[in-house]
């Protein structure tokens, strides 16, 4: 018998991943013609198999089969077709081609779903080309605010109106709703971390969503002089400041582990390398980011603090300034209990029995989960990391997961369609 869900998984992952910019990994900017050229692939599939096809006025894809009860909340299943840059080729577009694999299997079974199905692409999920969280998830939510549409894209120094207008979006319509009504949001997305893996485990449910502290911008401004001719006791030297910085947050980090907090610090840009610096130059300045993750707001405000204490410390010490720059925030989310142990229950009669786990990234399901859906995440087990062109994951392991959403919704226990 032809297997619908892997065939479909195989084929839109091979469709979306041939569009990139070029270089190594794949590259689709959050509101670039690539993005574009990726969700018309799905809308391409999608009309093919006789679904109903919008888009919303900030570019989010929904694609609809009709359900046996046209009043009830619709299940929307989906992810998003953006990328880091140089990232790795199913970070988003895995939980596309679950998406589509779903619908799929539900069209060839002949079966119509309980409620009405929805194929959800996203727009603009990864935040580093704009200084804000989940961009497509709440424009189509309608809880973006105008001062968010100002926000810059990393690479172009363009705004995210003009990106959003460019590729055929309305931020003005964006902004005066109103947004989608809460239904039910399934995110099937690779883990981007070793657990499964490590366990040979294939996929599993996820509880909830960590929130961010990010300081995307920081700068350190000491002073540039001679290596050979400053003294230790007078120099203002910010490697030297940054590096006393890193070792803090390293201590503090661990304590806050310790003492049972959730807790992930990193610091993911160093600029220290510019024309200025020099072999025979004490450094003068050095721009960093910082990104600080929990599941507790206490805990990533009581992190602030300690961030901003140790940088007082350091600061007279070394006879320097930091500038962090303007915070930005995403708030951890609990996802639905109820979806998770629904498609659990369809896991079962599979066979299986996913573990549950915490996400330590961000997923647009934290952002309808805190707009008041019924959202849940179904991670799929990956290797060699993720946001890299070696990012890692068994077609076979999202196909599996795929059958367990269809046994928890369909009529036929998640047999390939």
């Amino acid at each position: 018998m032809t297997d619908v869900i892997r065939e479909t998984v195989e084929a839109v992952l091979d469709e979306v991943n041939a569009i990139s910019l070029p270089g190594p990994g794949y590259t689709r900017p959050s509101y670039s013609p690539e993005e574009s050229a990726a969700h018309r692939v799905i809308e391409d599939r999608a009309v093919a198999l006789g679904l109903q096809v919008r888009r919303d006025a900030g570019l989010n894809l929904f694609a609809r089969l009709p359900g046996r009860d046209r009043s009830a909340p619709a299940l929307h299943v989906g992810s998003h077709l953006d990328t880091v840059a140089m990232g790795g080729a199913y970070d988003g577009a895995a939980g596309v081609a679950g998406a589509m694999a779903l619908a799929a299997a539900f069209v060839a079974s002949g079966e119509t779903p309980p409620v009405d199905l929805v194929v959800t692409v996203t727009r603009a999920e990864e935040s580093v080309w704009f200084p804000v969280s989940y961009i497509g998830s709440r424009a189509a939510l309608c809880r973006l605010d105008a001062a968010e549409f100002e926000a810059r894209r990393a690479d172009t120094g363009r705004t995210l109106a003009d990106h959003m207008r460019a590729e055929g979006g309305d931020p003005q319509a964006v902004l005066r709703g109103p947004g989608l009504a809460p239904a039910q949001f399934v995110e099937l997305h690779i883990e981007q971390g070793p657990v499964l893996f490590d366990a040979a485990e294939p996929y599993a449910l996820v509880t909830g969503v960590r929130g961010g502290l990010r300081y995307r911008q920081a700068q350190i401004h000491g002073t540039w002089a001679h290596s050979g001719g400053a003294p230790r006791e007078t120099r203002a030297d910010a490697v030297f400041a940054f590096a006393d910085l890193v070792v803090a947050m390293d201590a503090i980090w661990a304590r806050e582990l310790a003492a049972g907090h959730d807790l992930a610090v990193t610091f993911g840009r160093v600029e220290g390398a510019t024309p200025e610096h020099a072999f025979a130059k004490v450094p003068g300045h050095l721009g960093f980011c910082v990104d600080i993750r929990s599941d507790d707001v206490a805990e990533l405000d009581r992190m602030d603090a300690a961030l901003k204490a140790e940088i007082a410390k350091i600061e007279a010490r070394r006879h320097l300034r930091f500038d962090l720059g303007a915070p930005s925030r995403s708030r951890p989310s609990a996802l639905s209990a109820s979806l998770a142990a629904r498609i659990a229950d369809g896991a079962l009669r599979l066979g299986h029995a996913p573990r549950r786990m915490l996400s330590g990234g961000g997923h647009d399901a934290a952002a309808f989960a805190q707009a008041g859906w019924d959202s849940v995440m179904v991670f799929l087990r990956n290797w060699d990391g993720s946001h890299n062109p070696a990012e890692g994951m068994d077609p076979a392991d999202l196909a599996e997961a795929v059958r367990a959403l269809k046994a928890a919704w369909g009529d036929a226990q998640g047999q390939p369609g």
